[in-house]
C-alpha cells in the first residue's frame, strides 16, 4: 500500500461523514479504555504489560472500562444534540446552556443528585444508561465547577487557574457539527470549555482540538494541515500563549517518526496533552494500513506515565475522524465496553444532521 503525502496510509476513497462521526466517537472510547486500564501504572509497569506495542485488548488483564473522559464526551454530544433538536423544531436554543444542563445531568450520575443551587434538567435518553452512572475517575475541576450550581463563561470564569485537560478531552463533538463555520465551532468550544475551566489555555486547547477534528471531518484535511491551521488560529489568542507553540512542537517532534518517550514527565497542562495525542498519531503514520495505524498510534498514546486515558481518547478520536469506523480493530470493538451505546449516541446525532436517505 502506498502512503499519502501526510505519511498516513492511503485509503480507497475518503470515508463518509457518518463513518467519520461514528469512527471519531468509537475510536475515542477505545483509546480511553486502553489508557484507563494503565492510567495509574508507572511507565515501567506499562512496558512490562504491553511490551513493545499493544496488539490486542487481551494484553490487558481485567475488565474493559471507559473513564469519565468518554462519559463527558457523550454528554457533550448530547448537549449539542438537544440544541439541534430545538433548532430543528424552529426554536432558538442557547448552546452553552444546553451543554451546562447536560453536564449537570452527568454530575447527577456521579454524585447521585443535582447540586443544591442548580436547576434540575429534564431527563434524556442518555441519563438512563446504567454504564454511564459508574464513577470512573471524574475530573475534579469539572466536579468542583458544577457543584457551585453556576455556569462558568469566558467573562465570568470558574476555576480561573484550572489549566488541565478536563474540558479539552470532551470537545471533539463540536468539530463534528456540519454546516458550521470554523469560527463558530471555535467560539462554541470556548464557551463549552468555560463552563468548568476558567484558564484561557484550557479553553483554547479545547477549541484547537475541535478545530482539528472539524477540518478532518468537514474538509477532508490531512492531520498536519489541520494542526498547522489550529496553531495559526490559537496564535491569535494573547491570553493562551502556550497553545500554538505546543501544536507546532508536536509537528516538529512527529517529523522524526518517533513518539515521545514514555517516561517523559508532563506538565498536566491541556495543550501538552493535546500535543501528545497528535504526536502519537503522526509518529506512527508509516503503518501499512489504517487499522495498523490505529493499533500503533493507540499503543503509543497510552504508553505514558500519566494522562493515558485522555491522550488515548484524543488519539482514537483523531484516528476515527481520519479513517472512519471501518479502520477500528474489530476485535477491540467486540471486547470493549458498551460499543453499542457509543454508536447509538452517534446515530442520534446523525439523525439530526443528515438528510434522510431516499429510496432507490
Amino acid at each position: 500500500m502506498t502512503e499519502a503525502a501526510s505519511g498516513a496510509p492511503v485509503q480507497s476513497g475518503s470515508p463518509g461523514f457518518a463513518s467519520r462521526v461514528r469512527g471519531c466517537l468509537s475510536g475515542g472510547a477505545l483509546g480511553d479504555q486502553l489508557g484507563y486500564a494503565v492510567e495509574y501504572s508507572s511507565w515501567q509497569e506499562i512496558e512490562a504489560r504491553i511490551g513493545a506495542g499493544l496488539q490486542d485488548f487481551g494484553q490487558l488483564d481485567g475488565p474493559r472500562h471507559f473513564s469519565g473522559v468518554t462519559q463527558l464526551t457523550l454528554y457533550t454530544l448530547d448537549g449539542l444534540t438537544e440544541a439541534l433538536e430545538w433548532a430543528n423544531a424552529g426554536v432558538a436554543a442557547d448552546e452553552a446552556a444546553c451543554l451546562w444542563l447536560a453536564y449537570l445531568r452527568w454530575y447527577a450520575t456521579q454524585d447521585g443528585r443535582f447540586p443544591d443551587s442548580a436547576p434540575e434538567p429534564q431527563p434524556r435518553w442518555i441519563d438512563g444508561q446504567a454504564v454511564l452512572h459508574h464513577r470512573r475517575s471524574p475530573g475534579e475541576t469539572c466536579l468542583s465547577a458544577l457543584t457551585t450550581g453556576e455556569m462558568g463563561t469566558p467573562t465570568r470564569p470558574l476555576n480561573r487557574e484550572a489549566r488541565d485537560g478536563g474540558a479539552l478531552v470532551r470537545s471533539a463533538p463540536f468539530g463534528l457539527l456540519p454546516f458550521v463555520s470554523a469560527e463558530t465551532v471555535y467560539k462554541l468550544t470556548v464557551d463549552g470549555a468555560a463552563i468548568t475551566h476558567g484558564h484561557p489555555s484550557a479553553q483554547h486547547s479545547a477549541a484547537a482540538f475541535s478545530g482539528i477534528i472539524r477540518m478532518i471531518v468537514q474538509e477532508d484535511a490531512a492531520l498536519p494541515d489541520a494542526v498547522r491551521a489550529a496553531a495559526a488560529r490559537a496564535g491569535r489568542e494573547s491570553a493562551a500563549t502556550g497553545v500554538a507553540p505546543a501544536l507546532r512542537r508536536a509537528l516538529e517532534l512527529a517529523a522524526g517518526t518517533q513518539p515521545e518517550p514514555a517516561d517523559t514527565p508532563g506538565s498536566g497542562h491541556a495543550e501538552e496533552a493535546l500535543a501528545a495525542a497528535i504526536r502519537a498519531v503522526l509518529a506512527t503514520a508509516g503503518a501499512a494500513t489504517p487499522e495498523e495505524h490505529c493499533r500503533r498510534a493507540l499503543a503509543a498514546a497510552v504508553g505514558r506515565r500519566a494522562g493515558s486515558a485522555a491522550i488515548g481518547s484524543m488519539a482514537g478520536q483523531l484516528l476515527g475522524a481520519l479513517y472512519g469506523e471501518s479502520a477500528l480493530p474489530e476485535a477491540w470493538l467486540r471486547t470493549a465496553e458498551a460499543p453499542e451505546l457509543v454508536r447509538e449516541m452517534a446515530n442520534r446525532f446523525l439523525a439530526l444532521t443528515q438528510a434522510p436517505e431516499q429510496p432507490a
